[in-house]
Order: structure tokens, then C-alpha cells, then sequence
């Protein structure tokens, strides 16, 4: 039997003590002193936040199937474990085995967000690992970061050995067989470093210098090492329906964010969105063979005793076969009690008739994401959405019965006039009105509509990586002027208005875009007590602003700039298949509000051919 490391008066302390104890459904069991290599998984964040993450249980089940090791999880503890931890020196944990993370080969951490950064100190300082990789000796883990926000691994390089660029279905087993060599033959942790920068999609920080501008431009990023390569190419999987899938995931015993199966469709996305990384840095779009996902629901469901599944895509609406699946799952598991959820639909007459079948209409809202409200911004971000498009599909929810909508829009894009946020009023009130134009016998009691705003945030690998990003001033008087246009509407009584808080939205931005100087205000900003960052209620935005006062570094040359076109970005030594040039060619579309066809319709050679599958074989002129 495992002993905890906790003690029994600790865990009745704290909030949820079963985020801290293991011993979940389908977790993996071995004897780590029966393994090579033993690996942590790391997601900086809560519990019920981590175990929701599709992509920590690919790996848990990738890295489990090697019979040499032994993967395991950690999260971030709470604020109250925390302290705890702190004060009586208990060293964070791994959950399978409850020994020390400091006892592994490996802490590979997932970067989601970067609202999470300091908890990625939280994690290194707790399990006694030196916060800089320079710190480290042969004793320490290997720190692997990996994720969406490695795609600019800069303001973090210096807390990591190296990142891992891409889906990790593709070079794990090789970074393993490559370490167990290194292990074998006595070579030292710099050894194993310069190696496996010679694996293709691995960034080692260390093997790279940075030289910057006399305006804090960077002018340079060179290698410093010959085994290091001058490019770091993605990883991509390109046959989904033959790589690892978990059909045994994880079943916690607590509620958490995504409590259901989770089952990924496709990856990748046709559309183009401007704004949208994930749309750009997940290209090409791949899709999962049918067979293969009803197997997988199967086999999911079966193990997991859920009673819900969840079809994952960036655009499910735009999968081939996406009719036949959910009927099928319907036909199949609809009278057994499972609930279907189909997030990321356009609503359209197919939709609404799945929807109505899954879902108790009388309890459940729809939503819409048109991101901006004129027709124009909507151009210049390539949302290929039209406002004719936005009320039939409003409408027809209604006629089907729906009296609750969700708007969610984007404040802050480029070229945005007071005639783009007034029209985000006007279009809410319009589809309010499609509701009252039902005959009053028909409808459903009031209609509900809440628009909510965020505050666009300009990515790298995105169109938009060149744009300036409004100031917390500039967003909160967009806010102020967008409420005063929603009170003047004819349906205000039935619009409930949302926002995004400005100051998160503004840190963002820049650890975003920023480059390696970061790493000290980060580091000092976690020193001085922010936690949880992305969590409102403990979110200090004043700790935050003397870490970089102290440091001398603004957040407006990072935000506040239009950069130019020839400009050197921290993330340009990462080649992720769509070309600088393309990600210009469309900033230059959107200045002049020029549609781009999705890549169904037409090929528009952003790069992603390179892959060598994908919808670029199957669309017109992919050839």
C-alpha cells in the first residue's frame, strides 16, 4: 500500500485534500524502482484544472506504454498546501508513488497559458529544483517545457533544459532511448543537452545567445553551439488515427473542469482566423478516421463510467464526417443516459437538430462567437461569418425553442472604430429582437441574451504578431463607451453585459511577445508573492508593476508599438510550417479588409504543405 505524504492532519486542513492523494481509476501503477526512468508530468495549475487537459493524458499514456518507465502527475498546490508545504519543508510530490519530483529523470511541463508562469516557480521551488537551468547539476531533473506557449518559449527560457516544439505523439521514445544511452555510457547533463537539440522540434535555451538593439529590438539570435540547429521545426502528427489515443483516462474523484470523456476529432483548423494562434500554429488540419473514434468512444466510456462525451476540435463543424459520428452516438449511447457535447459549432440547421436531441433545451443556452460587431472588423479578422449568417442561426434556436444566448466578442482588435463597438450593442439587440418576432404564443418566457468582451491579445505565429495592443485605459473607456450603447437599446432590459479585466489582459500581452529579459521580472514578481495569476482573486497587479519598474523594463515596448514588418521576433528561430511571409501577406489582407478563403476552398500556400498530408492534399490547387 502507498504511503501518502501527507499526513492525515494536513489533508483535514485543506480545501479538497483528494487533489493531493492519487489513487484515481485507470491511474498507472508500476514499482518505480522497477523502471529506467521516471518521468513527472507537470501541469502548473489546480487540480480540477490540470486533470481536464487532453494532452497531459496523451502523454501519460504514451510515456506508460514504454515498460522502462514510469510516468506520473503533479499540479500545483493551493495557496493553502502551499503555505503548509513552505513551513514544515514537505517537498511537492508526484501523485502515483507520493515521492519527491526531485527523485525523477524528468519534470516535463505543459505551458497553456502564460498567466500560469509563476506557478511554474511554485513547482521548481517546492520540489527543491534550482529555478534557472544554469543552477542545476547531474542530481537534478530535466525540466521540459512543452504546449502552446512554447511556441515563445523566451520569457521562460531560462527555468527550462529545453522545449519540446510540437505534438508529442512524434520524439518522446526518442528523447527516452536517448537518455538512457546517455545514462548508460556516464555522459553528463550537458551532454544529454546538446544531443537532443539534434532531435527535430527540440529548442535547448542554453545553446543559443540573444543580441539586442540599442532600442531594445533583438538583432540577433544565433546558436552558440554547432550541434544546436539554426532552425527548430515543429513536431506535428500527421496520422491521427494510428497514434496513441487514451481510452483508459484518468477518472478523478473530485468534480473537475471537464468531467466527461474527452474525444479529439481532428486537430488544426481551416478558417484562418486572424487573431487565432491556435489556428495557425496547429496547421495542417487532420482529421481522425471515423472507424477509429467510434472504437475510441467505445472503449472510453466502458473504462471510465462517464456519462458524457465531448467531441474536441478547434471547428468540430468543419469535420467530414461530423454528421455520422454524432448520430451514431446518439443512436448508440443516447438511450443509456449519455449526454453529447459539441463545443465549437457554427449554428446552423444540422446543429440545432443534434443540440435539441442532446441537450434539455429548456435549461441549456447557445453560443455564438462572432468576435466583433460590424461586418467589417469581422473582414479584417477573417472570421468568415456574416451577420445574415449570425441572426438565421439565432433565429432558428429560437424557433426550436432556446430563450438564453451567449455572445462572446473581442474588444481591441486592429482597425476597431467606435463604430465597430457600437455595432457589438446593435447586433445583440438585433438578435434580441429575432426572438420577439416569434409570435408571443410560441415563445418561451423572456429571452436572455449576455454578451461578454475580451480584450484582444496579439499572439505570435498570428497575422496580428505585428500589431500594438491597447492600454488598460484605452480598453476600459471601449468598455465604458459599449455599455452606454447597450443601455441605449430597445432590448437593453434583456442584454446582461460581461468583460475581461484589463490589467490581466495587458500582462499577457506581454509575456505573449516578450523575449528572455523577462525571465528576472517574472522570477521577481513570483518572489514577491503572485500565485495563481490567472485566478482574479489572487491576480496583483501592483507586484507585477514594480517587478518590472525594478528590472527597468516597460510593458508598453512590448504592447504599446506597431512592430516593423523586417523586426526580429523572439520566436522567429521556430519554423512551425506557416512562413513569416504568409502571416504578413495576411496583416496586409486585414489592413485591407480582404476575405481569405478557408483552406478548404482554396489553397493559400501559408507553408503547411511542408507536412506532407493534411487538408493541403485534399483542397483545390493542394496539389
Amino acid at each position: 500500500m502507498r504511503k501518502l505524504a501527507l499526513s492525515d492532519e494536513i489533508l483535514l486542513s485543506v480545501e479538497k485534500p483528494a487533489r493531493y492523494i492519487g489513487g484515481e481509476i485507470n491511474m498507472q501503477r508500476k514499482d518505480p524502482k522497477a523502471v529506467d526512468i521516471r518521468f513527472c508530468m507537470c501541469f502548473p495549475d489546480v487540480y480540477e484544472i490540470g486533470m481536464s487537459h487532453l494532452g497531459i493524458q496523451i502523454l501519460y499514456d504514451i510515456l506508460n506504454r514504454r515498460e522502462d518507465t514510469y510516468c506520473e502527475r503533479v499540479y500545483s498546490p493551493w495557496v493553502d498546501l502551499d503555505k503548509l508545504m513552505r513551513e514544515q519543508n514537505i517537498p511537492l510530490f508526484a501523485l502515483e508513488s507520493q515521492d519527491p519530483v526531485k527523485d525523477f529523470d524528468f519534470l516535463g511541463i505543459t505551458l497553456q497559458y502564460e498567466m500560469c508562469y509563476t506557478n511554474i516557480l511554485q513547482i521548481l521551488e517546492l520540489s527543491g529544483i534550482p529555478i534557472y537551468s544554469k543552477d542545476r547539476t547531474d542530481e537534478d531533473p530535466i525540466v521540459i517545457g512543452g504546449g502552446p506557449c512554447s511556441y515563445n518559449p523566451e520569457p521562460i527560457a531560462d527555468f527550462f533544459d529545453f522545449f519540446y516544439i510540437g505534438e508529442g505523439e512524434t520524439a518522446y521514445n526518442d528523447i527516452l532511448d536517448l537518455y538512457k544511452e546517455c545514462k548508460k555510457s556516464g555522459k553528463s547533463r550537458r551532454e544529454f543537452l546538446e544531443l537532443v537539440a539534434g532531435i527535430e522540434g527540440m529548442y535547448v535555451p542554453a545553446l543559443y545567445d540573444v543580441e539586442y538593439n540599442d532600442d531594445n529590438t533583438i538583432k540577433s539570435i544565433a546558436k552558440n553551439n554547432d550541434l544546436a540547429p539554426d532552425k527548430v521545426k515543429k513536431q506535428a502528427e500527421m496520422n491521427l488515427s494510428e497514434a496513441f489515443y487514451p481510452t483508459n483516462p484518468i477518472v478523478p474523484y473530485l468534480q473537475v473542469t471537464q468531467d466527461r470523456v474527452v474525444l479529439e476529432i481532428q486537430r488544426g483548423c481551416i478558417r484562418g482566423c486572424r487573431f487565432c494562434q491556435a489556428g495557425m500554429i496547429y496547421r495542417p488540419t487532420r482529421e481522425r478516421d471515423i472507424d477509429y473514434l467510434k472504437k475510441c468512444a467505445y472503449e472510453m466510456l466502458k473504462s471510465t463510467g462517464h456519462e458524457e462525451i465531448s467531441l474536441s476540435s478547434l471547428s468540430s463543424s468543419d469535420y467530414s464526417n461530423l454528421e455520422e459520428l454524432v448520430y451514431f452516438l446518439i443512436d448508440e449511447f443516447g438511450s443509456k443516459g449519455i449526454n453529447i457535447s459539441l463545443p465549437s459549432l457554427r449554428i446552423d440547421a444540422f446543429s440545432l437538430d443534434v443540440m435539441s436531441k442532446v441537450q434539455d433545451v429548456r435549461k441549456s443556452s447557445l453560443t455564438f462567437a462572432p468576435e466583433a460587431g460590424s461586418q467589417r472588423l469581422r473582414d479584417v479578422i477573417n472570421k468568415g461569418l456574416s451577420e445574415e449568417e449570425i441572426l438565421s442561426g439565432a433565429t432558428a434556436a429560437f424557433n426550436s425553442g432556446w430563450n438564453r444566448v451567449k455572445l462572446y466578442f473581442m474588444m481591441g482588435l486592429p482597425t476597431e472604430t467606435e463604430e465597430d463597438i457600437e455595432g457589438i450593442a446593435i447586433l445583440t439587440d438585433k438578435i434580441a429582437r429575432e426572438y420577439y418576432d416569434i409570435p408571443k404564443e410560441q415563445r418561451q418566457g423572456k429571452v436572455s441574451v449576455v454578451a461578454s468582451t475580451s480584450f484582444f491579445v496579439p499572439k505570435p505565429f498570428t497575422p496580428f504578431q505585428w500589431c500594438r495592443m491597447d492600454t488598460p485605459k484605452e480598453y476600459l473607456e471601449k468598455q465604458k463607451y459599449l455599455r452606454s450603447k447597450i443601455n441605449e437599446q430597445l432590448n437593453r432590459k434583456s442584454i446582461k453585459y460581461n468583460w475581461h479585466e484589463a490589467e490581466l489582459s495587458e500582462l499577457e500581452g506581454v509575456l505573449a511577445r516578450g523575449d528572455r529579459r523577462l525571465s528576472k521580472v517574472i522570477y521577481d514578481a513570483y518572489k514577491s508573492g503572485c500565485l495563481y495569476d490567472s485566478w482574479g482573486e489572487h491576480f496583483n497587479y501592483e507586484k507585477w508593476l514594480k517587478a518590472f519598474e525594478d528590472n527597468h523594463i516597460s510593458m508598453e515596448f512590448y504592447n504599446s508599438r506597431e512592430r516593423k514588418e523586417d523586426e526580429i521576433f523572439p520566436w522567429d528561430f521556430i519554423d512551425v510550417g506557416v512562413s513569416k511571409a504568409f502571416l504578413l501577406r495576411e496583416y496586409k489582407r486585414a489592413k485591407d479588409v480582404k476575405v481569405t478563403p478557408n483552406c478548404r476552398e482554396l489553397c493559400y500556400n501559408c507553408g503547411a504543405k511542408s507536412f506532407g498530408g493534411g487538408v493541403c492534399f485534399l483542397a483545390e490547387g493542394g496539389n
